[in-house]
């Protein structure tokens, strides 16, 4: 098992980003506040209802099953990368957590590929995603990044960089001038209105969860709409 980066952490600089009905991206920097990653459950009752907890809540007749992450990779196979970076990535992999009209957040995006860091990026819109983002990183700031187990919320340069670092990541991009950074996916899986009830009951794809299934009681016999 592979430990977490642990750097000094830097002071406050400014407020943090709050998610209310819907996400807004304040301008100015933000703290870092770091949070350590909990597995997550995602549980659908038998009547579709969903709920999110860091704790499994298995009962009889429950079915868990392992969610695989939706949507964008890291831009290049592992493969292609320079050793170190391949090394760090296999370690500790980044992923960065955003939304449309956010400074921050297009900061930290630039940040990372100017320092050439293979990354994943899911973005924050919905009140799912929201409530997915609490639920991964412990708060609703963003932009926010976890480092392997490490998460990191709010934006500041000198932050990431020193849990960067820690990872083992170079201070300087090595990356292949051909290379291609991924492009944000959602952070959970989007559905229509219309077949909400339906998909509920199927497994959607999230980042790093579990989900647990419960089947409707056994039929009385007779129609029941």
């Amino acid at each position: 098992m592979t430990s977490t980066p642990h750097p000094q952490r830097p002071a406050s600089r400014g407020p943090s980003v709050g998610w209310a009905v819907a996400l807004v991206c304040a301008a100015s920097l933000v703290g870092i506040t770091p949070h350590s990653v909990a597995q997550q459950y995602k549980v659908v009752a038998s009547d579709g209802s969903v709920t999110y907890t860091d704790r499994p809540p298995l009962a009889s007749g429950d079915k868990l099953s392992t969610l695989k992450t939706t949507g964008a990779t890291t831009g290049a196979s592992a493969a292609a990368l320079p050793v170190d970076v391949r090394e760090a990535v296999q370690r500790y992999p980044v992923t960065l957590y955003g939304s449309a009209n956010c400074g921050p957040c297009d900061a930290g995006r630039q940040f990372l590929q100017q320092r050439g860091i293979p990354y994943t990026e899911k973005s924050v819109t919905t009140e799912d995603d929201g409530a997915m983002l609490l639920r991964l990183t412990g708060g609703n700031d963003l932009p926010a990044i976890t480092i392997g187990a490490q998460v990191v919320r709010g934006w500041s340069s000198d932050g990431w960089a020193s849990y960067l670092d820690a990872a083992g990541y170079p201070r300087e991009s090595k990356l292949p001038a051909s290379y291609q950074f991924a492009t944000a996916s959602p952070l959970t899986e989007q559905r229509d209105a219309s077949q909400k009830d339906k998909s509920a009951r199927l497994p959607s794809l999230l980042t790093d969860a579990q989900e647990v299934r419960r089947d409707p009681p056994p039929s009385t016999g007779g129609f029941k709409f």
